[in-house]
């Protein structure tokens, strides 16, 4: 099932605001439960980190920053 429009809109925003910050949050912590890795290893761990998170959730933010397409067209405005 697809998600509206306003639907996609809300869930990028809570992502971005709550989610992601709390994803950042548990990624700093779960490094420095262990010996800190050299400098690249950790690097790559973030770097990798910062991308992974963004794959499955492509479709959340695709076209979000655009104009609805459901919302009425007015061809006077």
């Amino acid at each position: 099932m697809a998600l509206s429009y306003k639907a996609r809109r809300r869930w990028s925003l809570f992502l971005l605001l709550v989610a992601l910050p709390v994803y950042i949050v548990f990624m700093v912590w779960g490094i420095a439960q262990f010996d800190r890795p050299p400098f690249w290893v950790e690097l790559l761990i973030y770097v990798g980190s910062g991308v992974i998170w963004a794959f499955p959730l492509k479709a959340v933010f695709k076209g979000v920053g655009q104009a609805d397409p459901d919302a009425p067209h007015d061809p006077l405005a």
